[in-house]
């Protein structure tokens, strides 16, 4: 684990509603509880954290999918894609991670 991570304003965020004096000063001790206590603290955040990313990329995974679907299947479906259904839903699905990534990237900035 990141020690700088321990001190992230996320692990604050965490804190802030619990903000009573005893917690301050065993946060502030500097000792083995106050380290394991943020430690314990930047895993929560950690694993809360992936699975918020887990969450989008499951959100973004189900509106590509009913996005490009209805692009791309007009009748109903055989057992089968066709070749042009196919084409469609792979070019449909690059473009729509295409314009992800610029999205994101631009954000980011």
């Amino acid at each position: 684990m990141d020690p700088s991570s321990m001190n992230s304003p996320e692990l604050q965020n965490l804190l802030a509603p619990y903000d009573s004096w005893i917690l301050g000063k065993l946060l502030d001790a500097g000792g083995k509880v106050a380290t394991s206590v943020k430690l314990y603290l930047t895993s929560v955040i950690e694993y809360f954290q992936q699975e918020k990313q887990k969450a989008m990329i499951s959100e973004m995974i189900s509106k590509l999918t009913s996005a490009c679907w209805d692009k791309c299947i007009t009748g109903s479906p055989g057992s089968k894609f066709s070749s042009s259904e196919a084409n469609c839903l792979t070019n449909c699905a690059q473009r729509y991670m295409d314009m992800s990534l610029i999205i994101m990237k631009r954000l980011q900035q």
